[in-house]
């Protein structure tokens, strides 16, 4: 099923360059709210990009994986390590979604340097899952 994992790929790339646009859009909507001292709400474009493209992308990329996990068979000790880089992602994801909500809420306390850890629990994730994606060849048992 060449489809499958060509559809597994294109998510996963989707999924990662949303989660490596995520924080500049944070930071843009930080700025925006504290240079601006009278403008209400945030800029709308961090939630729809989070709800419109990132999500989506990320549960193909997870739905699609499992699915060539179960078609396949596929079992070795690197799929441990690499379903742990996978929840590293699917962490850092869910906290671009938490500090959207504290944006538009109106707290903007420790946004910043949470957007800088969650920057780096998702590029941790992401060369995690890209190095052992490559080095599965090397027959992992």
């Amino acid at each position: 099923m060449p489809w499958l994992k060509l559809l597994h790929i294109a998510a996963l790339v989707i999924w990662c360059g949303s989660l490596l646009y995520l924080p500049a859009l944070l930071s843009q909507a930080l700025q925006l709210r504290t240079d601006s001292g009278f403008a209400q709400g945030t800029p709308p474009m961090p939630r729809f990009f989070y709800n419109s493209i990132a999500t989506p992308a990320a549960l193909v990329a997870i739905a699609s994986g499992t699915l060539l996990f179960l078609i396949h068979g596929l079992l070795g000790g690197w799929l441990i390590f690499k379903l742990g880089a996978v929840v590293a992602m699917v962490a850092a994801h869910g906290c671009f979604g938490w500090l959207i909500l504290r944006l538009e809420m109106g707290h903007y306390r420790w946004v910043k340097p949470a957007n800088w850890a969650a920057l780096c629990v998702a590029l941790a994730g992401i060369l995690s899952v890209l190095g052992l994606v490559l080095a599965k060849p090397l027959d992992w048992s």
